[in-house]
């Protein structure tokens, strides 16, 4: 049984959580991964920052930040796959989401698929990189039902 741990490290109460679980349940089936194990952490612009100097040397708030653990071949599950963190910054999805005019719940569904896909190892640094994984990403979210509301 995979294990998707939500946590909440916010003063926000996230109504979208059961939905994104359910969520992220349908993309490790609809990448055919087995047993896998990943938790996805909101925190607040400020942590998100510290996170982004600390780990990348960048300066700045991000919405997600992830820290794949099998980029470090000594972590292993004897019966599946530790992808490790996906942590997202709640008030950046939240002005993301104003800024782009759609709901927060499709915002965090986004930022959760794409964190989800960089744990995977996919990237988007080269123009071919970044069709391959917003494509699937897309189709995650599109099969799902969590459609560009615009």
């Amino acid at each position: 049984m995979n294990q998707v741990v939500f946590f909440n490290e916010t003063d926000s109460e996230i109504a979208e959580i059961p939905l994104l679980q359910q969520l992220m349940e349908f993309a490790i089936q609809k990448e055919k991964l087995g047993q896998v194990e990943f938790n996805v952490i909101f925190v607040s612009n400020d942590e998100i920052h510290a996170l982004n100097r600390q780990y990348r040397h960048v300066d700045r708030v991000t919405d997600v930040i992830t820290f794949a653990l099998e980029d470090h071949m000594d972590i292993a599950l004897a019966d599946g796959r530790m992808l490790g963190d996906i942590f997202i910054s709640l008030d950046r999805a939240k002005q993301q989401a104003w800024d782009y005019g759609h709901s927060l719940k499709r915002e965090l569904a986004f930022l959760c698929v794409h964190g989800f896909y960089h744990l995977l190892g996919y990237d988007h640094t080269t123009d071919a990189d970044e069709k391959v994984m917003f494509q699937k990403q897309e189709e995650i979210l599109n099969e799902f039902g969590i459609k560009r509301e615009k």
